[in-house]
């Protein structure tokens, strides 16, 4: 069982990023697993599963830029359905 539906990734552009401040920030404030914020200063990449990804791109767009958005229910994916 799936236990968090939404594969969420999306790149953020910006100034002064910090893998380590939203990886705390994400960790502390939305439920979900697999976390990777990987990046520097000015692009992050960020991969995450969670029921909520609209709270992921809330917290990302108040970063800096957001692109790349892609967001797949892995659920359908596991039942052989368009992600």
């Amino acid at each position: 069982m799936i236990e968090y539906i939404y594969d969420t990734q999306l790149l953020i552009e910006g100034q002064n990023l910090s893998e380590d401040e939203i990886n705390e920030y994400i960790t502390a404030n939305i439920e979900g697993d697999c976390l990777l914020a990987v990046g520097d200063e000015e692009l992050i990449k960020i991969h995450f599963h969670t029921n909520t990804p609209w709270k992921v791109l809330e917290y990302c767009a108040s970063l800096g830029e957001i692109y790349d958005v892609v967001i797949e229910n892995m659920k359908r994916q596991a039942d052989g359905l368009n992600g």
